[in-house]
């Protein structure tokens, strides 16, 4: 049964949605990292495990979940109403057949779903992540999958927004089998804390900058 991370900061409004669609056989560990609107008690609530996670980053939510989990292959997604969780079969079944060792959700973006300055900014990454690692991704997207064992091993570092590309950057020098699965991509339930605005957008880059260099 994989677990499902769910790193949370003021998400009260997306929560119900999201853990009504989590798939038979996922758990879901909601990650509280700090939320003022009673986001964990709603998770607990509706029967997800809450993770309290006092320092702030989502690098940092999404390492506390991984210590909580106790499945083999874990998964990572966005609590906001972005990312569909029924999904989640799709992206993790080829960790679980042992065919990848790490999948990523390709976000297919419906209208109004990923502002311009944002996926700009996606594709910058992942055309420097080429130059680096040689790896053709079209997405350095939030829902993935991979065995939690051999992610503990990488030893990723940042507790910020670098968290996701610093797990891939490991995760190809390591030579994982990466792939990806499209994956639908929603207007997000609230305003975004990372692409909802052009300062939140720079900021994720600039950590991000910091896991390339």
């Amino acid at each position: 049964m994989p677990d499902v991370v769910l790193p949370v900061l003021n998400e009260a409004e997306a929560l119900p949605w999201v853990l009504a669609r989590i798939p038979p056989g996922f758990r879901p560990i909601v990650v509280d990292n700090g939320s003022s609107d009673g986001s964990g008690r709603i998770a607990a609530e509706l029967g997800a495990f809450v993770v309290h996670e006092a320092v702030r980053g989502f690098g940092a939510a999404c390492f506390a979940g991984l210590l909580a989990a106790e499945s083999e292959v874990v998964c990572f997604m966005d609590c906001d109403g972005s990312l569909d969780p029924r999904e989640l079969p799709a992206v993790a079944g080829p960790v679980l057949r042992g065919r990848s060792d790490l999948v990523m959700g390709a976000r297919q973006a419906a209208r109004g779903a990923w502002p311009v300055h944002a996926r700009a900014a996606n594709v910058a990454l992942c055309i420097e992540l080429r130059r680096r690692s040689g790896l053709r991704l079209r997405d350095l997207g939030p829902m993935r999958a991979a065995r939690r064992s051999e992610l503990l091993e990488l030893g990723i570092r940042d507790r910020r927004f670098g968290w996701p590309l610093e797990m891939v950057l490991r995760a190809a020098a390591s030579g994982w089998r990466i792939e990806e699965r499209p994956v639908s991509y929603r207007v997000r339930a609230g305003r975004s804390k990372v692409t909802g605005t052009i300062r939140g957008t720079l900021r994720t880059v600039r950590d991000m900058a910091v896991a390339l260099s």
